[in-house]
């Protein structure tokens, strides 16, 4: 097993991160390294490392790690998590358990405990969020901040799309993977501790408009066309939302503001996000149909509805 530990801080964080690695009960894995800082940290002991000159992005990163090494499987954790000695032993008995997993998602927690994430839900609108209700075994797919991804699957659906650069590049991955036909499973117990958006920021601009911008590219390039249809309708009624929580003092839209930056900077951000669809459309149009698809519409539908998130809850998260 390979594990990727993308850092772009570079800071005593991901030190840390090796230093519980290190206490797997699970043996049988090599640490890589990804370095998008540009600064060429110095190795750590027992790690590999790649280092790039510049920031080639989380899904880019990965990427490097799964093309450079010859494992089965390739566990993806921010350098700003913490995971438990059973981490590994509990995502590898789960993937094993059923041939056609292809990925598995970690429980993830706050430094306070709270349930930060067991998989992923999706919004009609193709927000992701994260899963803390409606806890099962199985899950639409895991959050790239801990999770375990079969190789045969990164090998069949060509890993992550590094255009994402940042943000939503997971979900991307686990509907192509879940067109495909593979499963995602949920291993409780699997524990990982984060940081949350330590490295960008809980509610930079930067995040802000990377996740507008690549919501978008998933509902063109994944999403079941009559889903497709109703998408941009369906952002609408998350954005009044947003609107109606700002007002209140209350949701992302709030604490964005409470951050700093304008809240008519999300405007822009909405604004910016569909103009750079536009000049996207034509090579996601392309990417769309020249998906790999073992199932119908609507099975994915299906699966979609069985693991859906409200428009309201989106806004509040």
């Amino acid at each position: 097993m390979t594990v990727a530990v993308p850092t772009l801080a570079a800071d005593p964080r991901w030190r840390a991160c090796v230093a519980a690695l290190r206490e797997q009960t699970f043996r049988d894995f090599e640490v890589v390294i990804i370095d998008n800082s540009g600064r060429g940290e110095a190795p750590c002991p027992g790690t590999r490392v790649i280092r790039n000159a510049h920031n080639v992005g989380f899904g880019a990163a990965l990427n490097q790690a799964w093309r450079s090494s010859r494992s089965r499987y390739l566990a993806a954790l921010n350098d700003d998590a913490a995971p438990a000695p059973d981490w590994l032993a509990r995502l590898v008995h789960e993937m094993e358990a059923d041939p056609g997993c292809g990925m598995v998602a970690s429980e993830v927690r706050l430094p306070d405990g709270a349930l930060d994430s067991a998989g992923m839900v999706i919004a009609r609108d193709g927000s992701s969020l994260q899963r803390r209700t409606n806890i099962h075994p199985e899950a639409l797919l895991p959050s790239g901040s801990a999770a375990l991804y079969r190789c045969e699957m990164l090998q069949q659906t060509g890993g992550f799309d590094e255009r994402f650069f940042l943000y939503c590049e997971d979900t991307d991955l686990g509907l192509r993977a879940r067109w495909l036909g593979w499963s995602c499973r949920y291993a409780a117990g699997a524990v990982v501790t984060h940081q949350y958006s330590a490295s960008a920021g809980r509610a930079s601009a930067l995040k802000a408009y990377l996740v507008e911008r690549n919501r978008l590219r998933v509902v063109v390039k994944n999403f079941p066309l009559s889903w497709l249809m109703v998408a941009q309708y369906a952002a609408l009624v998350r954005y009044a939302w947003h609107i109606k929580f700002l007002i209140a003092g209350a949701g992302k839209a709030a604490e964005f503001r409470a951050a700093g930056p304008s809240a008519w900077l999300l405007v822009w951000f909405v604004v910016k996000a569909h103009l750079a669809l536009l000049a996207a459309l034509p090579g996601l149009l392309r990417q769309r149909w020249t998906l790999p698809r073992k199932i119908s519409a609507g099975e994915m539908r299906s699966l979609l509805r069985k693991h859906s998130a409200s428009l309201r809850e989106v806004a509040v998260h």
